[in-house]
């Protein structure tokens, strides 16, 4: 829940922010997805070095690696306007 807060909040400062550029809304999309996914990356990269055991913290690490990696490729997904729609019903 923790990561969904920050992830959302970050999104939302995002995007006031980028509210004044010069750039495309798939632009600003795509810094937001990389934000975000930053962030939620950054919070695993945290939890890890609190953690004692090594295994746990290797499998968070790995986990931040791959979420950064996914935010990465949507982001450029949908810069180059690849990226279907989100699919809001539910089917």
């Amino acid at each position: 829940m923790r990561i969904l807060t920050q992830g959302a909040i970050a999104a939302g400062l995002l995007a006031l922010t980028a509210c004044g550029g010069a750039s495309t809304p798939a632009e600003n999309a795509a810094e937001n997805i990389e934000a975000v996914t930053e962030n939620q990356a950054d919070y695993l990269e945290d939890v890890a070095g609190n953690t004692s055991n090594e295994v746990v913290a290797d499998s968070l690490e790995n986990q931040a690696d791959a979420i950064r990696d996914a935010g990465e490729n949507r982001a450029d997904a949908v810069e180059a306007n690849a990226m279907p729609p989100a699919d809001t019903n539910g089917m």
